[in-house]
């Protein structure tokens, strides 16, 4: 099994796992491995940031996030003969995220310069050649002792290796500047959060005009778009109109899906913090399930234009078995009644996902 995703490199392609139980078999023995090496040294970096805020915020995004990186390390299982690069690139690119994340949910500041200049390190890393700056002019914390910059710099060095890049990186950039602007706009003063993100809306949702306002700012909040480019640009052969191809594949719907359901699950979680939900701009619990089923669909069709369709569409099954067998959704009334609704009649491989997930939390964590 593993000597055909070898040779997959030769011809410039990535190659699926063969179903469920082999896509698992390359996660548990390579991907799982890997990406817990690449976050220790992130995690050891991190314990040396002498600004006592900035280091507390990098260990607990990396505490507490870290199934994102084991989520995103996926897509370095359609690639094995690739991994030493995807692996890498997706755990540092995460890690920006989650560690931004942190820094603006629980930040001080409500500067919307303060949280574009911090993610123009998103911008930066995905930009071969670009200088890392000072992400933190805006703010008073500021002594990471470069740990944001070596991140934004491991980004750049693995997307130099991938002989595909150049023809991605228009695609990946437009998701990073996207990403960047919701950040901005859903971490702004509370009052001016939802009117900043409509008059975003106005402009930028015509790329998907069937979408509601908070689901297509849901969809801007994925990284699995900039991820499935990454993998596609380990094919020299790559060109432009196949990668334009890959990311309408993915954003908005199988982006969107993935937010949505980390919002649905969050609900609780999010109100007591004061952070902005997007599952919560609906009329009822009945329309909520209606559109993310809606959203569901749409990206199963997305993914029939891609090759090695079945692969995408485990990410799918992947994706609502992860989210739905989560502990928050048992101790959430709506949230486990949306659950039940959604897991109706699901698929073998769904269902083989939800137990794997479960197995995953009890031993593995």
């Amino acid at each position: 099994m593993e000597a055909q995703s070898l040779s997959g490199l030769e011809q410039g392609r990535y190659l699926s796992p063969r179903g469920p139980i082999g896509l698992m078999n390359r996660v548990y023995k390579y991907v799982l491995p890997e990406v817990r090496q690449c976050l220790g040294k992130w995690r050891r970096e991190a314990e040396g940031i002498p600004d006592p805020e900035l280091r507390r915020q990098a260990l607990a995004s990396i505490e507490t996030k870290q199934f994102h990186c084991e989520g995103g390390g996926i897509y370095a299982a359609g690639n094995l003969s690739m991994r030493h690069i995807l692996i890498p690139l997706i755990v540092a690119y995460q890690t920006i995220s989650d560690y931004l994340d942190n820094l603006c949910d629980r930040s001080t500041s409500l500067d919307p310069a303060d949280f574009r200049l911090l993610h123009q390190s998103m911008l930066d890393a995905v930009t071969p050649g670009a200088e890392p700056g000072n992400y933190y002019a805006l703010r008073s914390e500021q002594n990471d002792g470069g740990y944001l910059q070596k991140l934004v710099r491991k980004c750049q060095e693995m997307t130099a290796q991938l002989p595909g890049y150049a023809a991605a990186a228009e695609e990946i950039r437009q998701l990073a500047v996207l990403y960047t602007d919701l950040q901005v706009y859903k971490h702004i003063r509370p009052e001016l959060r939802e009117p900043a993100l409509q008059e975003w809306w106005a402009v930028e949702g015509g790329r998907a005009p069937h979408l509601h306002w908070n689901e297509f700012a849901a969809a801007t909040g994925s990284t699995l778009g900039i991820f499935m480019l990454f993998l596609s640009a380990c094919d020299p052969l790559l060109n432009e109109s196949k990668s334009a191809s890959i990311r309408a594949a993915y954003f908005p719907h199988v982006c969107g899906l993935h937010i949505m359901l980390d919002y649905l699950i969050d609900q609780d979680e999010d109100r007591a913090g004061g952070d902005l939900n997007f599952c919560n701009y609906y009329d009822d619990a009945d329309t909520m399930l209606s559109r993310i089923a809606s959203i569901v669909e749409w990206a199963r069709e997305d993914v029939r234009a891609l090759p090695e369709t079945s692969m995408h569409r485990m990410v799918i099954e992947g994706l609502l078995a992860l989210y739905l067998s989560d502990p928050k959704v048992s101790e959430q009334q709506e949230v486990r009644l949306v659950s039940k609704r959604l897991m109706r009649r699901s698929p073998l491989t769904r269902l083989f996902f939800f137990v794997n997930s479960r197995w995953i939390r009890k031993h593995m964590y």
